[in-house]
């Protein structure tokens, strides 16, 4: 018989996939999460965040339990688009499950995981009842894959407000190149985008000297940014915990169709990763110096999506990756790689490691979860949670 309490993991996640949540569409998949959680004793709150002209997004805060210590997992419920429906095997938005892997856009990134711990929570609360002794809450947003305006920085915002802490958390965030726990994020790259664009004079090629080329100094300028490995050219030296930082030219455009006149404008876009040597506003100064002594008239403009930050290894980091061990039979290797995340707005408020599914599908055709590592995974939240709330 079938306890009333208890959470089938695969067939929440299954539910969860066949929302078509592709930002900042939520299309009732935080709905489904809602009665899940309300179902074994979570009280739910519901956060509407508006920020033109960004689109209004709709997220969900569930807290079970008092005062402290607070965990908190965290992730989100939007997801890319499909792209070619016609190129899956199976419906993006089925939740089919066939040889033992559970298809979807979302399955592992990160549906999978969202199911996963509600199941496990679930199970911690049968064991231990709504006393255990601190607060477990989830803070859930349908603005991760997008803007991010409107999402988990907004709620962290009203929860300290509201003067809720928040002591440890764990974000669901598919970190496992080749294998469920071979790897947790305890750190982010932060990302500066650029957007540089040079003038110069217009003129016709037979007369240069009646002319100045933007695309001759946009050509000066783009290789002063790349002459070396960009921690090399900046001084700073190596990371510990991270690997180098990189600056890569993303988009070159001239819109010049004519062969024989020289363009009076170049643009260029670029993207940094930046690893702890760094912040934004250093990096920031670094490109206006660099850009000038290039020369040529232009214009730059810069917009951070998240500073680089570290769960230094300790004791929350040891607890996460020892409970993964203890289940999974083999120890996570700490890693710093990858894109950004939400963690990178929780890291001011509390310590945040990332660990979830396997990230080989994720964003593509196909996109799957093994069912087995859906289950494992909800093993290992469980063993998180009991060890958390062990004293």
């Amino acid at each position: 018989m079938e306890r009333p309490n208890r959470i089938d993991p695969l067939a929440l996640a299954q539910a969860l996939i066949r929302c078509p949540s592709v930002t900042p569409h939520d299309a009732g998949a935080l709905d489904a999460l809602q009665v899940a959680l309300e179902r074994i004793g979570f009280l739910c709150e519901r956060l509407t965040f508006s920020e033109p002209p960004h689109a209004d997004v709709d997220n969900l805060y569930a807290r079970i339990g008092t005062g402290r210590p607070h965990f908190c997992f965290a992730g989100h419920t939007d997801v890319v688009p499909p792209g070619d429906a016609g190129a899956w095997s199976v419906d993006p938005f089925g939740g089919a499950i066939v040889d033992g892997r559970l298809y979807g856009r979302g399955a592992a990134d990160m549906k999978g995981a969202l199911a996963a711990f509600v199941a496990a929570a679930a199970r911690f609360l049968e064991h231990r009842g709504a006393g255990f002794g601190g607060c477990l809450s989830l803070l859930i947003t349908g603005d991760e894959e997008g803007d991010a305006v409107n999402g988990t920085a907004k709620v962290l915002d009203w929860l300290d407000r509201e003067g809720t802490a928040i002591d440890a958390c764990l974000v669901g965030e598919p970190t496992s190149p080749a294998a469920l726990g071979d790897v947790i994020k305890i750190g982010r790259r932060g990302s500066l985008n650029g957007w540089l664009t040079v003038y110069g004079t217009q003129g016709h090629v037979a007369y240069p000297a009646r002319a100045d080329n933007a695309v001759h100094h946009l050509v000066r300028m783009l290789a002063a940014l790349t002459a070396a490995p960009l921690d090399a050219l900046t001084g700073a030296g190596e990371s510990v915990h991270f690997q180098p930082s990189n600056l890569e030219v993303t988009t070159v455009d001239v819109g010049n169709h004519a062969v024989n006149v020289i363009p009076d404008q170049a643009r260029a876009a670029f993207n940094i990763r930046f690893n702890d040597r760094h912040t934004a506003a250093g990096l920031s100064d670094w490109l206006h110096r660099t850009l000038a002594a290039a020369g040529g008239r232009h214009e730059l403009a810069l917009r951070a999506s998240g500073e680089s930050f570290l769960t230094p290894p300790g004791p929350f980091t040891e607890l996460v990756a020892g409970a993964a061990a203890r289940v999974l039979g083999r120890r996570p290797a700490c890693d710093t790689g990858g894109g950004t995340s939400d963690a990178r707005f929780i890291r001011a408020y509390a310590p945040v490691v990332e660990f979830g599914l396997v990230n080989e599908t994720i964003h593509k055709i196909d996109e799957y979860a093994p069912v087995d590592d859906i289950l494992r995974l909800t093993d290992v939240y469980a063993a998180v949670l009991d060890d958390f709330f062990a004293t």
